[in-house]
């Protein structure tokens, strides 16, 4: 199913080999895996990069996949300095695993990155997968290389066991520039195993990599090959229970990310851009289609308030969209107080922050207790808008020189008497009705 999803070619014989090699988190001294016919090959996994002052340009990439394989696992080594000892845990040693390997597309941190969570939010949507890069079910290892342009690829080093997006960014990019310096240097860069020290954000070596030739590859001789099939070669009177059908499997697959971005854009006009921030996100889609459907505002108010106050309260505080103290059905309930002009975007903003303090209440209660319902009564306003150009003469006197940046003061002004519980808007046409035209010279055009 990854295979069909990442537009490889699958292979209905694919075969099992031994890899030898001794290390201590492999305590039979090889490992199963399939490196004459892996079961999938010759895909593709595009992705896209948001870039520009305000990473409004979006631009489409495409990385090579060279094959999908199935081998084994291998424990896990954890290294003590402080002890200065070495611990193994070999609960995972033998499980399955599913690698795929890309081809040396990309140049930079950044798209290694945005690729491999593209793949991520790809296997989540199949199913293969819950892809939690921290709970250890989706690591990566990345080969990195240095050439003049033209040249052929340089000496390659691997960094092992990455496990977060951002760390593999900042492995690759700082092994890409010791690579650079040594080099320039006049060094030569080693065919090793490297590891991504995060807390002091370089690499550092873990052991030589033994040549291709040193693995000693040899036909697994315990495993039969694996046999899969289409509609076409299925055996008459096959068990569907102990085959593979290709394409029932095809079949199955869901909606990829991809087709969900796009149908974002077309069915709620979003940008591009919006529409990758909400899938990149764990939970935030989910998050947004629940606000969508309580509210009675446009999707566009809907997608600024989910990306920028929602988001920008959550990454203040570190928070994932589980964690929100703002419920999908709070935020939908203040923006239909919003759509029906009930309080102004700034006490909108004020009671978004009451919410994200104080679980329990709902954007009703925090408006009332806290009188932040915009003025209704006209009268009142232009009482008020009258008292404020009584107080303020010299600003009056500016309007009426023709300053357009006096009216904008009036109204601040007339929003801090009403404690920003009136409409601009309102307040601007209420000041103007009160300024007799006649009284003003208006700049000319």
């Amino acid at each position: 199913m990854t295979g069909l999803a990442l537009n490889c070619h699958i292979n209905k014989k694919s075969l099992f080999d031994r890899k030898h090699y001794f290390y201590a988190d492999l305590p039979a001294g090889y490992q199963i895996t399939q490196q004459r016919l892996p079961i999938a090959v010759n895909g593709s996994l595009a992705y896209s990069i948001c870039t520009g002052k305000k990473q409004s340009q979006v631009i489409s990439k495409t990385v090579r996949i060279k094959q999908i394989q199935l081998e084994q696992d291998s424990g896990k080594t954890l290294h003590d300095d402080f002890r200065s000892q070495t611990l193994i845990d070999l609960n995972r040693a033998g499980i399955g695993l599913l690698e795929v390997v890309l081809e040396p597309d990309m140049s930079c941190g950044e798209e290694a990155a945005t690729a491999v969570r593209e793949l991520q939010l790809i296997l989540q949507a199949l199913g293969t997968s819950q892809a939690i890069m921290a709970d250890g079910q989706l690591r990566v290892d990345a080969n990195i290389s240095v050439h003049h342009p033209g040249e052929p690829l340089g000496v390659r080093t691997e960094v092992k066991n990455l496990n977060s997006a951002r760390f593999l960014a900042k492995a690759i990019d700082y092994e890409i520039q010791r690579q650079i310096k040594e080099l320039e240097n006049g060094g030569e860069i080693l065919n090793e195993t490297r590891s991504f020290d995060y807390k002091l954000g370089c690499t550092v070596p873990m052991r030589d990599k033994e040549g291709k030739q040193d693995y000693r590859f040899i036909p697994e001789p315990n495993l039969p090959p694996l046999v899969i099939y289409d509609s076409a070669s299925l055996p008459a009177n096959a068990d569907p229970q102990q085959v593979i059908n290709i394409d029932r499997i095809r079949e199955q697959i869901p909606e990829l990310p991809s087709v969900t971005r796009e149908k974002l854009v077309q069915q709620y006009g979003m940008l591009p851009e919006h529409s990758l921030t909400l899938l990149n996100e764990v939970g935030l889609l989910e998050f947004f289609q629940n606000v969508i459907k309580e509210t009675r505002a446009e999707p566009k108010k809907v997608t600024s308030w989910v990306l920028n106050t929602f988001l920008g309260f959550l990454k203040q505080e570190n928070l994932a969209v589980s964690e929100s103290p703002v419920t999908p059905s709070a935020l939908a309930e203040l923006l239909n107080l919003l759509d029906r002009k009930a309080i102004s975007s700034a006490a909108a903003k004020q009671v978004f922050e009451e919410l994200w303090r104080n679980e329990g209440k709902t954007p009703a209660q925090i408006v009332s207790e806290k009188q932040l319902e915009l003025m209704q009564d006209r009268e009142a306003l232009e009482q008020l808008c009258h008292a404020v150009m009584e107080e303020h003469p010299q600003v009056v006197m500016d309007m009426k020189k023709g300053n357009p940046r006096a009216i904008n003061k009036l109204i601040g002004l007339v929003r801090k008497a009403t404690l920003n519980r009136a409409d601009p808007t309102v307040i601007k046409e209420t000041l103007e009705k009160q300024l007799s035209p006649r009284d003003v010279s208006r700049p000319s055009a």
